[in-house]
């Protein structure tokens, strides 16, 4: 078998150029754009089949540098720590709190639906931990963390089940996502309203410049920034894992960037609105279009009819939640429609994707704010923290 690895300045660039084919796609395919289908989900999963091809075909197996992706999804989380001013959190105090708690259920009930059916299929029902949060909820980092411990344990194999898990979830959050937000908005005539818009204290800013040396300052600004949020959460994530306590680099990122954002706005500094956007949807964007250009879909042939219906249960599970549970608890408006797709994409894939639901959402309907502040903190904060707790409960109860 013959390697291909692409590094460099070529993960860029083949990156990118997928993205572009994606946004081609998008306008093309008319029902992508209906349904808010993500851009780079539409071309990175199409290129995962190029590649896929390639190496049945020709046995031929395209990797990655994934450098870029990784840094990418720390620069994200930084731009979501900056604007995450307490100031602002606190007008979403209630709304964060019932998000929290309908996301523990949610877990349980995951985890219930994989357990469930790995007993029916007569396998170890801890393989279904890894057909329920492990690997949906939790993503490709808790797949891999937890696999290793499952693999350790005796339970052959658990990483790359929880790495299909992981995969199919990610294209699957990406897909029902937005068409969970349309229906929503259509059935019941959902738009944003002033008060959506209201809701959370404006953030005051100095007027733009718009001269080409004032442009340059605020970007370099924000780049110094967020590389110091970056740093400065690897840098506790050392001395974190020195003394036994590990924290996914993205979450300490967060942090960092909370925290200098907070004692900035102390002091009456503001960093560039504009820039910080721009920052965030770049990472974003690279991060889910390298994640997803970057799947290996050959690995699922051996396992992939019970693997595809455990996810497609799982989903048809997050669809009837997300419509009937999350959405009604959070107050069946505009902005409750918007969060219901950006949890689908925290509950089935990553934080990253229900983000670019919601960006996908928000783009061809309106604005709302409190979405982009509430799920991406229950995915960084409090997703992690609960999903360790629940599954340490399965497997009480599976080993006892």
């Amino acid at each position: 078998m013959r390697e291909i690895l692409i590094d460099g300045a070529d993960v860029v660039i083949l990156t990118i150029l997928v993205w572009f084919i994606g946004s081609f796609l998008n306008t093309k395919w008319s029902f992508l754009e209906r349904f808010n289908i993500p851009v780079a989900v539409t071309g990175g999963f199409l290129f995962s089949l190029f590649i896929a091809i390639i190496y049945l075909v020709f046995d031929i197996k395209i990797l990655f540098d994934l450098a870029l992706r990784d840094q990418m999804i720390l620069v994200f989380f930084s731009t979501v720590g900056l604007s995450a001013k307490f100031r602002t959190l606190a007008a979403g105090g209630k709304a964060l709190l019932i998000l929290t708690l309908v996301t523990a259920v949610f877990l349980i009930l995951q985890d219930l639906v994989g357990v469930g059916i790995a007993t029916a299929l007569g396998v170890n029902p801890g393989y279904g931990l890894f057909g329920g949060s492990v690997s949906f909820a939790g993503g490709f980092g808790t797949a891999i963390a937890w696999g290793d411990i499952a693999q350790e344990a005796g339970l052959k194999g658990a990483t790359e089940v929880g790495i299909m898990f992981a995969t199919l979830g990610l294209i699957a959050g990406g897909i029902v996502g937005g068409p969970v937000a349309t229906f929503l908005i259509n059935k019941y005539q959902l738009t944003p309203s002033d008060d959506d818009t209201n809701h959370l204290p404006e953030t005051k800013e100095t007027p733009v410049n718009t001269s080409i040396n004032a442009k340059v300052r605020g970007a370099l600004g924000t780049l110094m920034i967020l590389a110091v949020c970056v740093q400065a959460g690897e840098l506790v994530n050392n001395y974190l894992s020195g003394r036994g306590v590990t924290l996914p680099g993205f979450l300490t990122a967060m942090l960092s960037a909370i925290i200098i954002t907070n004692i900035a706005d102390g002091f009456k500094l503001t960093l560039s609105k504009n820039a910080v956007d721009i920052a965030q949807e770049i990472s974003l964007q690279l991060f889910l279009c390298l994640s997803l250009m970057s799947m290996q879909l050959w690995i699922l042939s051996n396992t992939l009819g019970p693997v595809l219906f455990v996810t497609l249960a799982q989903t048809v599970m997050m669809i009837f939640f997300a419509i009937f549970i999350v959405f009604r608890f959070l107050g069946r408006d505009y902005q409750a429609a918007v969060m219901s797709s950006g949890f689908v994409g925290l509950g089935l894939g990553a934080t990253p994707v229900g983000i670019a639901n919601m960006n996908a959402v928000t783009a061809k309907h309106g604005p709302s704010p409190k979405a982009f502040i509430l799920v991406p903190l229950v995915g960084a904060f409090f997703l992690d923290l609960m999903n360790a707790s629940i599954i340490q409960g399965f497997l009480y109860f599976i080993g006892s």
